[in-house]
C-alpha cells in the first residue's frame, strides 16, 4: 500500500510542476502532459481505494 501512497504522490507533484511550466512558459504540451498525468494520477488513486476497500470488505 506505501507504493500506491508514493506512486500517487509522486504523479500529482509531477502534474502540478507541468502545470507551473505551462503558466511560467506558455506552451500547450506542458498542459497537454500534466493533464494526462493528472488522469493516471486520478486512475491510479481510484485503483488504491478499491483495493483498500476490497480488502476491507473480505476481511469482515
Amino acid at each position: 500500500m506505501l507504493i500506491f501512497r508514493w506512486l500517487l504522490f509522486a504523479l500529482l507533484i509531477t502534474s502540478a510542476l507541468c502545470f507551473v511550466f505551462y503558466l511560467g512558459t506558455g506552451r500547450p504540451h506542458y498542459r497537454r502532459w500534466g493533464l494526462v498525468i493528472l488522469k493516471w494520477a486520478v486512475i491510479a488513486g481510484l485503483a488504491f481505494f478499491a483495493v483498500l476497500g476490497l480488502s476491507r470488505f473480505l476481511q469482515i
